[in-house]
């Protein structure tokens, strides 16, 4: 039997891998998280073996690691606007948390690591779509911290031997991202403003776009890499090449919803990209298997969950 420790399993993406593998195979899932920005609730119903601890105590790590096939690391500070406000804390989580993770396995003897990168690392460069073999250039200390998480993957990989993968995340979402706080994705954001009645703050003019992934196809690719103990010496991009503005976004959700959509714009955020779409060869190369769930569908499934978390009488 496979044993798999997700670092930040009690989070949005972590909650819904455990919950992937467990549904699609026969796997046993260790969970290290320090409810920073998880929740246990996330957990509810779900076979694992918990343990609350940060990434930052590599005993913690050390111990968690213990006997896994695999480490699946998406324990960080998310957001770029928070790092803005404090990059200290991303880059402590995000970069020495990831040396921890891959120091504990390599002194435990785990022998493949996946680490969540993000498309941020991409920052000013304009090119559409972005490939992993295109040059980086970080516009915020949350992007940094990505390219260094994913640096230091790959290089435990050409140091050490250690099997790494490194994926660059564009824009999950999907039900159980939550929309309660000042950093919230866009698309809880904007669902949770529309469900509740209140205009959507759109920063910029709208003309942003951004690769939609939904997080079922993200459970999908590392289900199988799991599996398989793929690694790159490159990183690769988990999205597929989808282009989507925030206008055709909010226009797509008035059409779920059946109503309108009140829009508020405001000035454009400080470390905002512009736009983002993946170059997806790489990922379909190595997961031949994974059909990406198509926006539209991914989007419907996220509104019935928030429907059921905040009752279908929205206004």
């Amino acid at each position: 039997m496979t044993h798999v420790l997700i670092t930040g399993g009690a989070g949005f993406i972590g909650a819904n891998l455990a919950r992937y593998l467990l549904e699609h195979s026969d796997l046993r899932v260790r969970i290290l998280d320090d409810l920073s920005t998880g929740s246990l609730g996330n957990l509810d119903g779900l076979d694992v073996d918990f343990t609350e601890g940060t990434i930052l105590d590599i005993d913690a790590v050390r111990s968690t690691a213990r006997a896994m096939d695999s480490i699946v690391h998406l324990g960080a500070i998310p957001s770029v606007p928070r790092s803005i406000a404090n990059p200290r804390a991303s880059h402590e989580a995000n970069t020495t948390g990831t040396l921890n993770v891959l120091e504990a396995a390599r002194e435990v003897g785990v022998e493949h690591v996946v680490v969540a990168s993000s498309s941020s690392v991409y920052g000013s460069n304009p090119k559409l779509p972005k490939s992993e073999f295109d040059w980086t250039r970080p516009m915020s200390p949350y992007a940094v911290s990505k390219q260094a998480t994913e640096g230091y993957a790959l290089a435990y990989q050409f140091s050490y031997g250690l099997k790494t993968l490194a994926f660059r995340f564009f824009n999950v979402y999907g039900p159980g991202q939550p929309a309660n706080h000042a950093y919230a994705a866009v698309i809880p954001k904007f669902l949770d403003a529309a469900l509740h009645g209140r205009p959507l703050q759109i920063y910029g003019d709208g003309t942003q776009s951004r690769d939609f992934t939904y997080v079922d196809t993200v459970c999908a690719v590392i289900h199988r890499a799991i599996l398989g103990q793929i690694h790159s010496v490159d990183p690769v991009n988990l999205a597929y090449g989808t282009n989507t503005t925030l206008l055709q976004l909010v226009e797509m959700m008035e059409e779920q919803l059946g109503d309108p959509i009140d829009r508020d714009f405001t000035a454009t955020r400080v470390g905002d990209v512009k736009a983002s779409q993946a170059e997806s060869s790489r990922v379909r190369e190595l997961f031949p298997t994974v059909a990406p769930v198509p926006l539209h569908d991914g989007l419907a499934a996220t509104i019935d969950w928030f429907k059921s978390e905040v009752g279908d009488g929205h206004q």
